[in-house]
This record gives structure tokens, sequence and C-alpha cells, in this order.
């Protein structure tokens, strides 16, 4: 489908709703935040999804909607494929038919990882490839190859924390799994593993940031065995792929250069000759990036129309 107006696009997480009234050319045109009742079930969510995206779409204007929401989306069944317990009950929700039977509109939906990575597919040009790592609370990503988004079967493509890494060996995983990157790369899974190291829990990776940059040696550990166990599988990736930009976006790469240098370096060592000069790269779009990409979905991947009356 071919996209001439303002679209509405939500973003949808574990905490936090966003909503964005987009016009064609990326411009947010009106914004609106709500959290998410992630304990209260599906149908909550998607009532509070509809109500988000009410709020700036006004009414009037708007013909369609693109929601990128957590989990594993299959933008072709218009379903939320498997999920974690952020949300409660999330899994085996028809997002698509759902939201489109309380808004009144035809929805695309799709991983909200994917969708975040969309502005970046565009920026690297034509027929272009690339990898999108997100690594925050947990480890998610996105593949495009010639120009295309890959979504895989349900929609699996691109969940790069369920890789496995040799740094996680044994750890359990929140998909169930053992041994996944998501373990030990992921923000808790570093703050867990420096709780391991010292026999000293802590809530929040910050804190192991704070101690590491005093020169404490556990939480040194803990990071940059975090960031190289990220780098190798990246650098894996790379040689699988080809990709012409690979992004590292999300919270845990905010944390600092200790973090950053450890990544860069051990994608470096895993790379074939072909890519020697291929480096990791931050994000070029900032907090407005998932709902843009969920704006987008409509002219990207199907449509799901409402229920007539």
């Amino acid at each position: 489908m071919t996209v001439t107006g303002s679209t509405i696009g939500l973003d949808l997480g574990g905490t936090k709703i966003a909503a964005a009234l987009v016009a064609p050319d990326g411009t947010v045109l009106a914004r609106h935040t709500r959290p998410t009742p992630a304990g209260d079930g599906p149908e909550a969510v998607l009532d509070a999804l509809a109500a988000a995206a009410r709020s700036v779409g006004g009414g009037t204007g708007p013909g369609v909607l693109g929601v990128a929401a957590a989990g594993v989306i299959d933008p072709v069944t218009g379903t939320v494929t498997s999920a974690t317990d952020s949300i409660r009950g999330w899994a085996g929700t028809a997002l698509a038919a759902g939201l489109a039977a309380r808004t009144g509109l035809p929805v695309a939906c799709d991983n909200d990882v994917r969708a975040t990575a969309a502005p970046e597919l565009a920026a690297a040009g034509a027929g272009a490839s690339l990898v999108y790592a997100a690594i925050g609370t947990g480890v998610g990503g996105a593949v495009a190859v010639g120009g295309r988004m890959v979504h895989g079967t349900a929609g699996i493509a691109g969940h790069l924390g369920h890789v496995p890494s040799p740094e996680a060996a044994g750890l359990p995983c929140s998909c169930g799994g053992t041994g996944h990157l998501e373990a030990v790369a992921s923000g808790p899974g570093i703050a867990a593993l420096y709780g391991r190291l010292t026999g000293r829990s802590v809530d929040r990776l910050e804190a192991v940031a704070q101690r590491a940059a005093s020169g404490e040696e556990p939480a040194v550990r803990a990071i940059v065995t975090g960031a190289v166990a990220a780098g190798r599988v990246l650098g894996g990736l790379a040689n699988t792929l080809g990709p012409d930009r690979v992004v590292v976006g999300g919270g845990v790469p905010h944390i600092g250069p200790l973090y950053w240098d450890a990544l860069t370096e051990a994608f470096t060592a895993e790379l074939m000759p072909p890519l020697a000069r291929l480096r990791p790269s931050k994000p070029l779009f900032g907090a407005d990036a998932a709902v843009i990409g969920a704006a987008r979905l409509p002219s990207q991947v199907p449509l799901h129309v409402p229920p007539q009356s």
C-alpha cells in the first residue's frame, strides 16, 4: 500500500506506549505517551493502544495505523507469536485484528526493533543490508538484506539475543533456553554477572558502570564480558550477511566507552578480510525512531482491515 497522508504510529513496550501522528516525510506532528497496563492482560493493552491512537489522531485525517510491539510479531497474520511475561498473556494476542476493531482503521504491525531499524535501513540507501541490535533490558535485533527487512517464519527473524554465546554457557535465558547472548549481554545479564563475581547483588546496570568507572575489577570484568559477547555475535552475523551497516542501539551502550570499545574490538576481531573496515555504529535516529518506523509499516507489511459492520 502507498500511504499518501499522515499516519498514526504506535510503539508498545513493557512499560510505556508512545503514539505519534507522522507526516509522509517522517515529521512528527503530534505525540502522546501513557503507561502500558502490562499486568492487566492483552485486552487492556489493546484498549490503551486504541486510546493512544485517538489521542494523536484527533478523530479526523489519518486513515491507517502502524503498531510496533514487543514480542515476536508476525505481520502476515497480525498476531503475537511469542512473548516474555513483561506483558501478561501477550503471546497469542490478535494484535492487528484487535486494534483494527477498536479504532476502525486498517492496521499494520511488526516487532518494535524491526520498526526502529527501518529508518536506519532507509538512511543506508537503496538496496542496503543492515544488522541492528537493541541491547537493553533484553537483546533484540533486526536484519535486512537487499533493502528488505527479513521477517522469517512467524516473525522470528532478528532475535539476536537468542544466538548461542560461549560467555553465556549454562546460563538460563528469558526464552526458556540456556546459553543465549541475552543472558550475559543485556543490562540485567551484566548486573547478574557482577553479582556472581562479587556475591553482592545490584539492581541496576548503572551501579555496575559507576563501580567500573572507579576501577573496581569485577565491575569492569562484567561489562567487558557482556560487550565482548555481543561483539563476537555481531561480528559473526556480519560475516554471514555482509551488511553495509551494523547499528547497536538500546540503553546498554550508553554506559560509556568501556562497553563500546570492548564491543568494537571483539566485533572487529571476528571479521573476514572483505569486511575489515566495517565498524559498529550508533543509531542515527533518536527517541522517535520507533514511532516513525511504525508509521511506515502500512507501506511495508500487510494491512489488516476492521471487521465490516
